[in-house]
C-alpha cells in the first residue's frame, strides 16, 4: 500500500505540476512540451535518481498517448475550417512526406556517411508532424483558416503513412516489390475502418439514452480507441482509422458535444502530460552530448532543405502564395511522434548502435526545433502577413436530449464578431417548434420577450422538438454568418 500510495502521489503531484507548466508555457511564450520533458528530466537518473529505461513499455505508452492525442485532435477539428483545405492535407501528408523523407535520407547519407537504408530510416521518424505540437501551438496564433485547416489535415494524417514506413524500415526483413501496395492497403483499410466506426458510433449515440451525461464522452472515445485497435487488427493503419473516425465524431450532431469535446480536450491534455514526462524520465541527458552534432547535421537538412521542397512539391498544384508556402514550411512542428518512431526502430533493433543514435538525436533535435519554431511562429506568421487577426469565431452549438419530451435544448454562446449581436428576438424567426427560453448575459439570466437585443457573449437556451431541432440550428447558424437576412444572402447555415 505504500508504494501504491507513494505512485499515486507523485502521478498526482506529476499532472498538477504539468497543468501549472501549461499557464506557464503561454506567459513565457514557450511550448508546453518543453516544460513536460524538463519535469520528466527532472525526475530522471541524473537529478532526483528515478531509473526507467524500458523501451519496449515507453514505446507501448507512446503509442496509447498518440492514440488519445489524435482523438483530441481529431474531435476538436471543424469540417467546415479544414473542407476548403482538404486536397492540400492530404498532399502534405503524403506526398510532401515522401519527399522529406527522400531528401532527408540524401542528406544524412552524404553528412553522417550512414547506409542508405539507415538514412531511410531516420528520414522517415524525421519526416512526420505532431499533432499535439500543432494544435496546441497553431490554434493559438491565429492564421488563416485555409492554412491552419491544411497543417491539422496534415498533422492528423501524416502519423499513419510515417509508422508504415518506419515498420518496414526498421524490420530486418528485405523490402519487396510489393511493399508500396501495402502501404496503399493500409491507408486505405485504416480510413474504410475509421469512417464505419465513426458513422455508426455517431448513430448509435444520437439514439441511445444513456442514463448519465459523462457516458457520453467514456462512449465517444471508446469508439476511437476501437477504431486504432479494429485498425491494428486488421494490418491496416490504426492511427488513420482513429483520426478519420474522430473527425466524423467531432463534426455529428452528438448529445451533449460540448461536453465530448472538453472531457476529449482533457483527455488530451493528460496524454500529452503523462508522454512528454516519460519521454524526459526515459532520457539520458549524458547520452545526449554525444548526439549534438548528428542533430544538428540532421536539423539543417530537414529545416533548410527537405520541409521547405517538400512543401514545395505539395503546394505548386494547388497555387500556393510563396508566403504561405513559406509559412507552412516553417510549421513543421516536431514533437512526441519523432521520438515515439524512434523507439519503434530501437525495439526492433535493440543491440544497433544507429538505432540508439537516432533516439537521442530525435530528442534532441525536437527540443532544438520546438524553442526555434514555437517560439518565432506568431512572429513569423505576421511577418508573411498570414494572420487572421479580428476574425470571428464559429458560434457554438451544443445539443442535449430530452428524449421522455421528444424534445432537445440547444445552448448557444455567441462569439465576440457574431452577427448575432443587434438582433431582435422576432428577427431571429425560428421554426415552428422552437423557441429561445432563456438568456444569460453579464452571469444574470433573463426570460426574454419578442423586443429583446442579442449582444455578444450571450448564452442562450433554445427548447425545439425533434422534428424542428436541424432547422433551428441551421437558422442560428446563419443568422451568426449573414446577420438578420441571411436568407435573402443565400446563407442556409448548413455545418
Amino acid at each position: 500500500m505504500n508504494s501504491l500510495e507513494l505512485w499515486l502521489g507523485v502521478v498526482s503531484a506529476v499532472v498538477l505540476v504539468g497543468v501549472v507548466a501549461v499557464r506557464a508555457s503561454v506567459r513565457l511564450g514557450l511550448p508546453s512540451l518543453l516544460l513536460y520533458l524538463g519535469i520528466g528530466m527532472l525526475l530522471g537518473e541524473s537529478v532526483l535518481g528515478v531509473q526507467f529505461d524500458d523501451t519496449a513499455l515507453t514505446e507501448s505508452l507512446g503509442l496509447a498517448a498518440l492514440v488519445l492525442i489524435l482523438t483530441e485532435g481529431g474531435l476538436t477539428t471543424r469540417w467546415s475550417d479544414v473542407r476548403p483545405s482538404l486536397g492540400l492535407g492530404i498532399a502534405l501528408s503524403t506526398v510532401s512526406v515522401a519527399v522529406s523523407i527522400a531528401v532527408t535520407a540524401a542528406g544524412l547519407h552524404l553528412l553522417l556517411d550512414l547506409d542508405w537504408r539507415t538514412a531511410f530510416l531516420w528520414g522517415a521518424v524525421l519526416s512526420s508532424t505532431d499533432a499535439a505540437a500543432v494544435f496546441s501551438v497553431l490554434r493559438g496564433i491565429g492564421v488563416r483558416k485555409k492554412l491552419s485547416g491544411a497543417l491539422e489535415l496534415e498533422s492528423g494524417l501524416n502519423d499513419a503513412p510515417v509508422v508504415i514506413a518506419v515498420v518496414l524500415l526498421a524490420s530486418p526483413d528485405p523490402l519487396r516489390w510489393w511493399s508500396p501496395a501495402l502501404v496503399v492497403y493500409e491507408l486505405a483499410a485504416g480510413a474504410a475502418i475509421g469512417a464505419l466506426l465513426g458513422l455508426g458510433g455517431a448513430r448509435a449515440l444520437r439514439g441511445a439514452a444513456l442514463p448519465a451525461t459523462g457516458l457520453y464522452p467514456l462512449a465517444t472515445l471508446s469508439v476511437c480507441v476501437l477504431a486504432y485497435a479494429g485498425g491494428q487488427l486488421a494490418h491496416a493503419s490504426g492511427f488513420l482509422a482513429t483520426y478519420v473516425a474522430a473527425l466524423i465524431l467531432g463534426n455529428s450532431r452528438l448529445p451533449h458535444r460540448a461536453g465530448v469535446l472538453s472531457f476529449a480536450e482533457g483527455t488530451g491534455w493528460l496524454a500529452q502530460i503523462g508522454l512528454f514526462v516519460l519521454l524526459g524520465l526515459y532520457a539520458s541527458p549524458g547520452a545526449l552530448r554525444g548526439a549534438l552534432l548528428p542533430a544538428l547535421a540532421a536539423g539543417l537538412v530537414l529545416l533548410l532543405v527537405a520541409r521547405p521542397l517538400s512543401v514545395l512539391a505539395a503546394a505548386v498544384p494547388y497555387r500556393v502564395p510563396w508566403r504561405e508556402q513559406a509559412f507552412l514550411s516553417w510549421s513543421g512542428l516536431r514533437g512526441a511522434v519523432p521520438i515515439v518512431l524512434a523507439l519503434i526502430a530501437l525495439t526492433a533493433n535493440p543491440t544497433s548502435p544507429d538505432a540508439r543514435l537516432l533516439v537521442d538525436v530525435v530528442l534532441v533535435l525536437v527540443v532544438a526545433l520546438t524553442l526555434l519554431q514555437g517560439t518565432t511562429l506568431p512572429r513569423v506568421a505576421r511577418l508573411l502577413g498570414v494572420s487572421r487577426d479580428g476574425e470571428a469565431a464559429e458560434i457554438q452549438v451544443d445539443a442535449a436530449p430530452l428524449d421522455e419530451l421528444s424534445a432537445d435544448l440547444l445552448q448557444v454562446r455567441i462569439p465576440v464578431g457574431s452577427k448575432l449581436h443587434g438582433v431582435y428576438l422576432r428577427e431571429l424567426r425560428l421554426p415552428t417548434g422552437a423557441g429561445v427560453s432563456l438568456v444569460v448575459r453579464d452571469g444574470a439570466g433573463f426570460t426574454p420577450g419578442p423586443d429583446t437585443r442579442l449582444k455578444e457573449r450571450d448564452q442562450l437556451l433554445v427548447v425545439t422538438t425533434a422534428a424542428a431541432r436541424i432547422r433551428a440550428e441551421e437558422r442560428i447558424r446563419a443568422v451568426d454568418r449573414a446577420g438578420r437576412l441571411a436568407r435573402w444572402r443565400g446563407e442556409t447555415g448548413q455545418a
